[in-house]
């Protein structure tokens, strides 16, 4: 029988002028975009956490450790991509990964099919594998007055 483990994660930035929203390694028009120390794209960084979580490996911060330079302005995308590398190289194969993004604006729905489309690029994988799905909170909370953005993730892995 096939092994199977699922991992699941949850990132949040603060939303700041003067900086591109990036998400699932998409840059999306907006006054504002996220904080941090990459391109701060939640969505790759959560997909990371889920899927080395599954695989009982290093969280993000541990594989790309924010207090080196070398991480500094780092596409997330490709902390995708070296994530999963590592990941298969340990004889792992993706079933599939989700990615709930909680922001109140912009809307998502016209970048999902270009986001999915980069995410199963990094993870070398059908785009019909990758999910992408985003909600507001109606005003509620730190996303819904705009301060910033969240998405949790969930991953599911294939001992190959």
């Amino acid at each position: 029988m096939d092994e199977l483990r699922v991992g699941t994660a949850f990132d949040a930035h603060r939303l700041v002028p003067g900086r591109p929203l990036v998400l699932g390694g998409v840059e999306i028009p907006h006054s504002h975009g996220l904080d941090g120390h990459s391109d701060a794209d939640i969505v790759c960084h959560a997909l990371c956490d889920a899927l080395l979580g599954a695989a009982c490996m290093d969280d993000i911060g541990t594989m790309f450790p924010p207090e080196e330079d070398q991480w500094r302005g780092a596409r997330s995308l490709d902390l995708l991509a070296e994530a999963w590398r590592r990941i298969a190289a340990e004889g792992w194969s993706l079933v599939n990964v989700d990615a709930f993004v909680v922001l109140q604006a912009p809307k998502l729905a016209p970048h999902r099919p270009a986001m999915r489309a980069r995410v199963a690029g990094a993870l070398g994988c059908e785009v019909d594998r990758v999910s992408v799905r985003a909600t507001g909170t109606d005003g509620l909370g730190f996303t819904g007055r705009g301060e910033g953005a969240a998405c949790q993730a969930v991953a599911l892995i294939r001992a190959a």
